[in-house]
């Protein structure tokens, strides 16, 4: 049997041996088959539930199948010892052998030890997945790399792993730490947009597994933060970015061919032809391109070729019939789902274009806000489609174009109501 080094032993003592003794088994040696060449991940924007079946089941597939070994590595968590616990509860559930890689800075034992011990590398090699918990991204990255900014040795053992056809998976903050930069201690969507982004401030180097070209985000409808995506591509010089919605995932397999299942969807921007008006003091994109995949969806994230689901396929939106009929307006574009409902609408409506709004409160002289609103204005162009399901409720919206202004906003922004005068009669 395999030498355990005191980390576990120290594990066992605050979760019980239960669960540590399906880390010193058998199994610690890799007993699922790779179905595949290389790697694939499961990118979960958050808020995964217990019953979401189809994302726990294709981590579980991906891993070898039924009593695939999948290692839960709790860094993230506030608190790890349960998290932990409970993950390996429902990777279980849906037919794996999970167990708990106990890597956390909130454990008692010595981090920097722990992630470069041999027997936690030799954990994750005899596995067939790693699944990272929700919690605090810095926390991962703090966890597997090395001060020095090099790979801990349980970090180069998640790289061959992938490598060799294995599953990574994670939610929330397991979701940021996928690509090369991530969002790190930001402050709320329009503080971003107003302030910027700074390099060890705003952002962070994540892990980088999706690759240095695709950006990636989560929480991401229900926060509206599709917007902070922007200034941060920006400036790192993305051409695409990926926003994952809450209990949903973008499984990305290899040649970056990817899905999207789950309940929600994912926003995709491209910015391979947007421009910024240097001259402007503020925040501005222009010719930016937004799309919005739903449950089924696949896109080549190296292409950008998109392809709707099997029940979306056949239900172009024609443009030529119309559903809506009149302008398009939203008060706060960065409300749950309103830019997603906006973009369904303008696509199947008479309108070419659609406004949405973020602005702040007031503070500056003359009434008007401390720091500047925003405008977000979306259009069709010859590259826009739309897709709807023939069996559900479900769309798909490709390629609108998308160019935000800053705006100075009075406050209040409304006053009451009067009623006309009426009309009075001529004599």
């Amino acid at each position: 049997m395999l030498h355990v080094a005191s980390p576990f032993t120290l594990f066992a003592e605050l979760i019980g041996a239960r669960l540590v003794k399906l880390v010193l088994g058998a199994g610690m040696l890799l007993t699922a088959s790779v179905a595949c060449a290389d790697g694939h991940l499961v990118i979960v924007g958050g808020a995964l539930r217990a019953d979401n079946a189809v994302v726990w089941e294709r981590i579980v597939q991906l891993a070898g199948g039924k009593g695939a070994r999948i290692a839960v590595i709790p860094a993230a968590a506030g608190n790890p010892v349960s998290s932990g616990a409970s993950l390996v509860r429902y990777l279980n559930s849906y037919g794996a052998q999970a167990f708990v890689l106990p890597l956390s800075p909130r454990l008692p034992a010595d981090v920097r030890k722990s992630a470069n011990d041999s027997a936690m590398a030799a954990a994750v090699a005899g596995a067939g997945g790693v699944y990272f918990a929700g919690g605090d991204q810095a926390r991962i990255v703090a966890t597997l790399r090395n001060p020095d900014g090099s790979n801990s040795a349980v970090l180069d053992a998640i790289w061959k792993l992938y490598r060799g056809g294995g599953v990574i998976a994670g939610s929330s903050a397991g979701a940021a730490i996928m690509s090369a930069t991530m969002f790190d201690d930001a402050p709320p969507v329009l503080a971003v947009l107003q302030r910027g982004v700074r390099d060890g401030a705003e952002m962070a180097p994540g892990l980088g597994f999706i690759g240095e070209d695709v950006f990636v985000d989560q929480h991401l409808l229900v926060r509206g933060r599709f917007a902070r995506m922007l200034p941060l591509m920006l400036k790192k010089g993305y051409r695409r970015g990926i926003g994952i919605d809450e209990n949903t995932a973008l499984v990305v397999g290899p040649g970056q061919d990817s899905e999207v299942i789950g309940y929600k969807g994912v926003l995709m921007l491209e910015l391979a032809e947007a421009t910024v008006d240097r001259a402007v003091p503020a925040f501005n994109v222009s010719n930016a391109s937004i799309s919005y995949l739903d449950h089924g969806d696949r896109v080549n994230l190296a292409s950008g070729a998109l392809t709707p689901s099997p029940d979306k396929i056949k239900g172009k939106v024609d443009p030529a019939a119309p559903e809506y009929r009149g302008p398009i307006y939203a008060a706060d574009i960065l409300g749950n789902t309103t830019v997603v409902d906006l973009m369904a609408r303008l696509i199947d409506s008479d309108q070419p274009a659609a406004l949405g709004l973020a602005f702040g409160g007031p503070g500056g002289p003359g009434g008007q806000a401390s720091a500047p609103g925003f405008e977000f204005r979306f259009s069709r162009t010859g590259a826009s489609t739309g897709y709807a399901s023939a069996s559900s409720e479900a769309y798909s919206v490709y390629r609108l174009r998308l160019d935000v202004r800053p705006v100075a906003l009075s406050w209040p922004a409304y006053a009451p109501y009067r009623a006309p005068a009426p009309a009075t009669s001529a004599p």
